[in-house]
Parts: structure tokens; C-alpha cells; sequence
């Protein structure tokens, strides 16, 4: 065979793997924007869900959460977790626990995560959880004015509280403090209260709403659609050859120069 042809059989060969990989993390980057976290009270899979309560009512066309656990969100301690935990005398006010609310149908409810989705270890109540969900800084201020004068007594909800009995307490030796004493700023709130799993971004990139009008649509749906592109298109830079590949093109050549 002319040194010419086998030569181009061989960049076929090169360019099949390549465009094998490639197509196998575009659906990769596919597969992200069909998840539920696997977590105590999640789907397996998001879908429509006919009605949801209240704070978590704009997901019920796609949801990862059932609407009895949206119902339990609201009128109990879900996970015995309480925002209450600086006492009855400086209970969370209604603004700032609207936004805590929103929050928590976020989590339980949204399809929208994918791109962000790590695995926990050594957790009951879940497996995974997202991080540094790129959340639009108009949306983590006004969360952070509406709870600027309200107390809490740490500032990482997630990893520095103690469990009593089932349910969260202050670390020992601290104190109650208002919201603008332990965090200062909006984002270091947004990103802190629950160890990073948001991260607040300007406006102007795209950024996941804590809570939307669901008549005009879900607008993190293109936002997760964006991500995961960028994760599909990450992966398939520089094209990872497999290992076997070496082994195929001695083969070719042995068959083509003899």
C-alpha cells in the first residue's frame, strides 16, 4: 500500500478515538442537566410533580422534591434543624426566614444543579451536594438585608453547629450576634452560611435565582445548560486518547507497511 494512503488511514484511526471521546463527554455534559441530589427526601430523577407548597410552588413542572416534603419544609424542622437557634427571644424574623425558605426549596426542589454536584462522605441524611452554585449578587443581597439584623451564633451552618437530641445547638462558648456582625458582607454570607454551596457572581454572568415567577419559566435552566456545556467542552480539549490506541495503530501498521 503507498506510504501516502496508509498515512491517512492512520489519522483516521486517530481521529475516530478522538471523536469518540469527545462525543462521550458531550454526554457527559448531557447527563448533568437530568439529576437529583441523592440526599434523604430527593427523586431519583427530576419531574413533574402537580402542586408544591407555597415558598417551593415554582418547581412543580420539574422537581427533584415531593410535595410532601415541601409541606414538611415549611411547617416543620426538617433534618431537626431549627433557624431558631439563638432562642425564643431572638427568633428569625419573617423577611429573613422567607429567604432561608426559598433556600431550602432550592435545594430539596431544583433540577438545576448538575454541573455542581460532589460527593460527601460519612453523611446519613445524604451522598452528595452541590458547591459554589454561582448565585446572582442582587439575589444573596437582598437575602443578606432582610436578615441583616437577625442573630445567629456561627457562621458555617453546615460544619460548626452541635447536635443535641436531634437537633442543632451553638457551639460551646459562642454567642449570638446579628447577621452583620458575623458576616459583614453579603457575600461572605451567601458563600459561608452553608460551607460554599453557593457562590455569588454579578449579574451580568450567569447566575441561578433563588426563587423565580414560574409563568415567565425557569431561568436557571440556561444557566445550568451553559455549565454543562463548558464542562462538555473541558473535557474533550486535547482529545484523552485511550490506552489501547497505541496498541491499535502497530496493529494498522503492521497491516499497512508489512
Amino acid at each position: 500500500m503507498c506510504n501516502s494512503c496508509g498515512n491517512m488511514l492512520l489519522s483516521f484511526v486517530l481521529i475516530l478515538f478522538c471523536g469518540l471521546t469527545i462525543a462521550d463527554s458531550t454526554t457527559a455534559g448531557k447527563n448533568v442537566l437530568n439529576l437529583c441530589l441523592d440526599s434523604m427526601h430527593h427523586k431519583s430523577e427530576p419531574g413533574p410533580e402537580g402542586d408544591l407548597y407555597e415558598q417551593c410552588y415554582p418547581w412543580k413542572d420539574r422537581a427533584c422534591c415531593h410535595q410532601n416534603t415541601t409541606q414538611s419544609a415549611h411547617h416543620t424542622n426538617l433534618y431537626g434543624f431549627t433557624y431558631d437557634h439563638c432562642g425564643e427571644q431572638k427568633k428569625m424574623s419573617a423577611d429573613c426566614r422567607r429567604h432561608f425558605m426559598q433556600d431550602l426549596c432550592f435545594y430539596e426542589c431544583s433540577p438545576n444543579i448538575g454541573p455542581w454536584i460532589v460527593k460527601v462522605d460519612g453523611m446519613k441524611i445524604r451522598k452528595e451536594r452541590y458547591f459554589e452554585v454561582p448565585l446572582c449578587q442582587k439575589d444573596c443581597d437582598a437575602w443578606f438585608k432582610d436578615c441583616y439584623d437577625d442573630f445567629t451564633c456561627t457562621d458555617n451552618w453546615s460544619r460548626n453547629f452541635k447536635w443535641s437530641n436531634g437537633r442543632n445547638t451553638c457551639p460551646e462558648g459562642s454567642t449570638c450576634r446579628t447577621f452583620a456582625e458575623v458576616y459583614g458582607t453579603a457575600t461572605n454570607f451567601c458563600s459561608k452560611v452553608w460551607d460554599h454551596s453557593w457562590k455569588p457572581v454579578p449579574d451580568e454572568e450567569p447566575c441561578m435565582r433563588l426563587w423565580f415567577n414560574p409563568a415567565g419559566g425557569n431561568p436557571n435552566v440556561r444557566v445550568a445548560e451553559i455549565y454543562a456545556a463548558r464542562i462538555a467542552a473541558s473535557r474533550s480539549d486535547g482529545c484523552s486518547i485511550s490506552p489501547l490506541v497505541p496498541v491499535i495503530l502497530v496493529f494498522f501498521s503492521w497491516l499497512i507497511y508489512g
